[in-house]
């Protein structure tokens, strides 16, 4: 199923709505990055409306439907509440993403093998709304299989502990979790899953991410939203865009 058609990036804005929520103030904008966003290459934004809004807030959410010309990818943690906002708003794509109100971060990919009934019942209503919906899990086989038996189109592989590993300096580590991504993206993509990733990834680990043939989008956010303060958002976007083609050429 794999060619090499073009990779696309997501960019998610989460934390340029973190920096605005430390003052309460309206500054500075997701809106805005987002349309700079668009400008500089993303193909897609995307955006995580949790349970405690700490940082992208429901007006955001109206806000981008209304403005955005590339594709939303909503994530949301599987309630009650994102299902029905979700299919207000009826954006492109929905991750379902693990949430935990007490984590900085996403720690890991969500256990589908384990509430496969739940989950199945779950997206129904969104696909029925027209929503791609993708499964933000890790690189499990078993994770893969149940997220594919549940109905998901997408499942994007969570690429975190394979950039901890990186950033740590433990190569070997780094280049076992690398394998093991290379190998259940293949797995995915012979079950008919498109296939995505992130979480993590920066200048220096996205390359061999982005060689994958199978993976077929890329969402990063908290590093580009870094980067943005020494370079300004449009030229960190545009370089992350270019390490990503050259990897894919």
């Amino acid at each position: 199923m794999s060619d090499q058609r073009k990779l696309r990036l997501g960019v998610n804005i989460d934390h340029v709505a973190t920096v605005r929520n430390a003052r309460g103030g309206a500054y500075p904008d997701p809106l805005r990055a987002a349309r700079i966003a668009e400008e500089a290459g993303a193909d897609g934004i995307t955006a995580h409306l949790r349970e405690d809004r700490r940082h992208i807030s429901d007006a955001d959410i109206e806000g981008l439907m209304d403005v955005l010309s590339v594709p939303l990818n909503f994530e949301m943690a599987a309630t009650d509440e994102m299902q029905q906002i979700a299919l207000r708003h009826k954006p492109h794509a929905v991750c379902i993403v693990p949430e935990k109100r007490e984590e900085r971060t996403t720690e890991g990919g969500l256990e589908v093998a384990r509430e496969e009934n739940v989950l199945a019942h779950f997206i129904a209503p969104l696909r029925e709304a027209g929503c791609r919906v993708s499964i933000f899990i890790a690189a499990e086989k078993r994770q893969i299989e149940a997220a594919h038996r549940i109905g998901a189109e997408v499942i994007e592989l969570h690429t975190g502990a394979y950039c901890d590993a990186h950033a740590e300096g433990d190569f070997a580590q780094r280049d076992a979790e690398l394998e093991r991504l290379r190998g259940m993206a293949k797995f995915a993509d012979s079950l008919g899953l498109e296939v995505h990733a992130g979480h993590g990834l920066t200048y220096d680990t996205v390359q061999p991410v982005a060689a994958f043939p199978e993976v077929l989008e890329l969402n990063i956010g908290h590093f580009l939203i870094g980067e943005s303060i020494f370079l300004g958002l449009e030229p960190a976007i545009a370089e992350m865009r270019r390490l990503m083609d050259e990897a894919r050429a």
